[in-house]
Parts: C-alpha cells; structure tokens; sequence
C-alpha cells in the first residue's frame, strides 16, 4: 500500500520525497489498514461467547453509538450514531458486543445502507432476537466536502425486523427512546 500512496501523492503533482511528506505513504497505508479493520474480524470474534440467558422479554436499546466509516463510492468518510434495539427471546447479548459489531461493519467500505442492514441481521442471527431495530444518522463527507457540498445535510436510514416491523407499537416505542 505504501507504494500506491506515494504513486497517488505524484499523481497529485505532488514530491512524496518533500520534507513533511516522506513518511506519509507509510502513515496512511497503516490508518488505511486500521479504518478497514473490520475485514480482519469476524462476528463469532467480536461477540466472543458474550450470550447469556435471560428471561428479560422487554425492548434492550443501546443508543448513540458512534460510528465512523469509509463511503465505498469516493473513500471518504462518514461520521454518525446508530441506535440499535433488539428484544431478546431467551438469550442477552452483552452491552459491548452491540458496539462492536456496529465497528465491525462500520469499519469496511460501505454504503449506509447496507452498513443498517448487517447490523440488524446479524444482531437477530446472534441473539435469535423477536425483533432487532437498527437507525443509522450519518454526515458523508462525499456530499460535504464535494459534489453538492452541503454542510448540513444527515443520511438517516433504518432496518426493522421481526417484532420491529410487524408491530406498530414495537416500532413506535423505539422510535421515541430514540428522540
């Protein structure tokens, strides 16, 4: 990777050979590595056996989860929060799995969308959960900082499953929590 960041800062017009760029082909190839992480890891890694009984029935919501990714389409990034609920049928899953696999997917190349999507599914394939919510707020920074450029725009996307699309009141319940 390093050699292709240092071809790609020549393209620029660019000397990768200047002074306060020498290391910078090294630098960004291990952030490049660190921000793709996500790649290395798998679900059965992350949630690390952390299932455990309960006989809780109730909607578990974890709320304001940071999350920074890479669009898919320029490689730049996005920036937002996702609120992930599930209701557990049998089994909890411990509070910081539901982080982790939120980096787990957020960091890879991706588009919003889909990004909502896995963390749902896999949080119901996980937990065998009733029903899993997942709402995803996010700022990209290929409409910010080109194209369009429009400062203040949100992506807002979501995915319900089970109890969480079938039924209105599941679904309304944690749509206020999250407000």
């Amino acid at each position: 990777m390093n050699e292709h960041y240092a071809r790609i800062i020549e393209a620029i017009g660019e000397d990768p050979q200047r002074h306060g760029l020498r290391d910078t082909p090294e630098r960004a190839a291990k952030a490049m590595e660190y921000l793709t992480r996500g790649y290395r890891q798998s679900v059965e890694e992350v949630v690390n056996g952390a299932l455990f009984p309960s006989d809780c029935s109730e909607m578990v919501l974890v709320k304001d989860i940071e999350l920074y990714s890479l669009c898919e389409h320029h490689l730049l990034p996005f920036i937002g929060k996702a609120h992930v609920a599930y209701i557990p049928d049998g089994k909890v899953l411990g509070l910081s799995k539901v982080a982790r696999i939120v980096d787990m997917y957020a960091r890879r190349l991706q588009i919003q969308e889909q990004l909502t999507v896995q963390i749902a599914e896999t949080l119901r394939q996980v937990t065998g959960a009733a029903g899993v919510g997942v709402i995803i707020e996010a700022k990209h920074m290929c409409m910010m900082m080109r194209g369009v450029e429009k400062q203040n725009s949100v992506m807002k996307t979501s995915a319900m499953l089970g109890a969480f699309r079938s039924n209105q009141a599941t679904r309304n319940e944690f749509l206020s929590l999250i407000r």
